[in-house]
């Protein structure tokens, strides 16, 4: 070949865009949650919004798409774990949750196992957040460990020295109420009894339980239950006259989701509930929040918005923005078979379709290091794997409404002042 036609085909060759093996056409991500929950209905428009919004901005993924393959627990921990499973066999590089605790903790070892990040933005147990269940399990919402923080603040401050636990038997409830127990002891205050409801109990078996609840001392009650059946248990303690004046109901966040996820409650649910202390997950105030919630307003008629549907709709954003530093940093998205796998002989499931993300410590790397402003306020992760800054917002259920008294924070306790602001004065 000639000099002057090697150079030609050199300049071809140079202006032929070639695909890089590292840019795929689709990513794909699990989502696993209950559909028809209080939380499960909002974080699932939230996440189909956020999905959308990703894969319109031209500015992230550099053109591949953003799937995220979504599966119903139908509040079951059996299916949760199967459906875990079943996402993982699609080579999903991250999970969005899962919803429940319960189920958090059987599936962090298998994400553990096979270098999937898994970001729950509704699993809140505080035994989550232990070495056991590191590093692939990330909480994308707030611990319980500072809620009941909250908490024990609020009893100290009233001057009470003992509370009765009302919490569901389960994961997360045995889990927040440990939390609340050393919340108080830490400030010489005490947990006299405890009120375990099994899940799905009904009104005689919760009724029975609010009796006993009722022969002890103290009258000051936390109660930390599962959002889908908590308003029971106020339908049972005013059915037995322990809603009225020397009672003291304080509620976790639980409550005001169900009531955020009502366009606007009915009367019948604000009079069960007169007089209760409910706090919430606190999320900054932010031009993006509110341009958020009118768009979600508009497309989501009859669906409320309660923070954990925030939550979501921030861990979509946070995995794509994770996804993005990571492809453009040349990293190729692969999986291989699991030893360990290969070696599960004599049994008719097919552990060997389960595959090992190769490159899973890097995408982890990725979303450890995130940092953006979504609309949750500052999305960012210390060194306990949890985001920094949990706040709440103590609330007063009076009349139709609920009336803001004050906030919480790990910087400043107990405030009238707006966390953001006390952030800002002790930089």
């Amino acid at each position: 070949m000639g000099f002057v036609p090697l150079l030609l085909l050199l300049f071809f060759l140079s202006t032929l865009v070639i695909p890089s093996m590292a840019q795929p056409s689709r990513v794909k991500i699990g989502a696993l949650f209950t559909y028809n929950s209080t939380i499960g209905r909002s974080a699932k428009a939230a996440i189909e919004m956020a999905m959308a919004d990703v894969n319109a901005d031209p500015r992230v993924l550099n053109g591949s798409h953003l799937d995220v393959i979504m599966q119903d627990t139908n509040c079951s921990g059996f299916l949760g774990t199967i459906e875990a499973l079943q996402l993982m066999e699609n080579e999903v590089v991250a999970i969005l949750g899962p919803q429940s605790s319960e189920i958090a903790h059987i599936i962090a070892n298998v994400a553990n196992e096979l270098n999937v990040p898994l970001l729950s933005f509704a699993a809140t147990d505080p035994t989550l957040s232990s070495l056991q269940y590191r590093p692939f399990f990330l909480r994308t919402t707030q611990s319980d460990q500072f809620q009941m923080s909250a908490v024990a603040d609020i009893v100290s401050y009233f001057g009470w020295r003992e509370v009765v636990s009302i919490f569901t038997d389960n994961d997360y409830g045995r889990g927040g109420t440990v939390s609340l127990g050393d919340a108080l002891n830490g400030k010489r205050m005490k947990i006299s009894y405890k009120a375990a409801i099994p899940p799905g109990a009904n009104q005689d078996r919760i009724s029975d339980a609010l009796v006993q609840v009722n022969l002890m001392e103290s009258r000051v009650y936390v109660v930390h239950v599962n959002p889908d059946s908590g308003l029971e248990i106020f339908r049972a303690a005013k059915n037995l006259g322990m809603m009225g004046n020397g009672y003291v109901w304080i509620v976790t966040d639980w409550l005001a989701s169900v009531l955020d996820s009502y366009l606007q409650p009915g009367s019948e649910i604000m009079d069960l509930i007169q007089g209760v202390l409910v706090l919430r997950q606190h999320v900054s105030d932010s031009n993006l929040k509110r341009s958020f919630v009118s768009r979600w307003n508009k497309v989501n008629a009859g669906i409320g918005l309660n923070t954990y549907g925030l939550y979501a709709y921030d861990s979509v954003w946070l995995t794509a923005y994770a996804i993005d530093r990571f492809l453009r940093e040349g990293d190729i998205i692969a999986f291989s078979s699991d030893s360990k796998l290969n070696n599960t002989t004599g049994s008719a499931i097919n552990f060997s379709s389960l595959k090992l993300f190769n490159r899973g410590e890097k995408m982890l790397k990725q979303i450890l290091n995130s940092k953006f402003m979504g609309v949750t306020g500052d999305v960012q992760f210390g060194q306990d794997q949890n985001l920094i800054h949990p706040a709440y917002e103590i609330l007063n259920i009076a009349g139709t409404g609920l009336r803001h008294i004050g906030f919480w924070s790990n910087h400043s306790g107990l405030s009238t002042a707006v966390p953001e602001k006390v952030y800002i004065t002790k930089l």
